[in-house]
């Protein structure tokens, strides 16, 4: 399990306002990362940042989920579209494209932020973000998008774009993150609640 300590404080974002720190976790091999406290109907947006996280299994992915309030499991209903740049190494190969087998149309499963595998040498890491809008809304369905860069296992970088929603009118007030397989071996996660 993560360790977690409750930190807040404000830092400035681009778009004039602010964002608060919530929460921060330290991953260390750790199954998973779960934020099961603090989304709540005080910010409209919320934003996770995940730094140099590093996967105790080579070629797996980092994923995520949600919970609506009262519930368990982390298998709400996602509608999911992803996209990605890449280029190796060497300079020899480079594409733009889009992959269907990393989307969900109406899945419950654990949502992939990549669609390559993320190596797990020492040097290979993934870093990017994901926001979570309105989530308290009873009304709407929960829109995200997200975007990182990783080191694949094959020596590419890899330039991800996710955006999708939680297919849910109730409010979703946990996100957990895990790997396609094995434990999150190294890595920071932070939740902001954005002004």
């Amino acid at each position: 399990m993560a360790t977690y300590k409750s930190i807040r404080y404000n830092t400035p974002v681009s778009n004039g306002g602010s964002r608060v720190l919530l929460a921060e976790t330290t991953a260390s091999s750790s199954a998973t990362v779960s934020f099961t406290s603090g989304i709540d109907s005080t910010y409209k947006e919320y934003l996770f940042t995940f730094t140099s996280v590093h996967p105790a299994t080579d070629d797996v992915k980092l994923t995520f989920q949600g919970n609506a309030a009262g519930e368990s499991g982390f298998n709400e209903t996602i509608t999911s579209a992803m996209f990605r740049s890449q280029l190796d190494e060497g300079d020899s190969d480079s594409n733009l494209l889009y992959n269907a087998a990393a989307d969900q149309a109406q899945g419950t499963a654990f949502q992939q932020l990549s669609d390559n595998g993320l190596g797990n040498g020492n040097d290979e890491s993934m870093s990017g973000y994901l926001s979570l809008f309105n989530p308290s809304s009873t009304t709407f369905v929960k829109h995200f998008m997200g975007r990182n860069n990783m080191y694949q296992k094959d020596s590419y970088t890899n330039d991800n774009f996710l955006t999708g929603y939680f297919n849910t009118t109730s409010a979703i007030d946990e996100i957990q993150f895990k790997m396609s397989s094995g434990n999150i071996d190294a890595g920071t996660f932070k939740l902001y609640g954005v002004n």
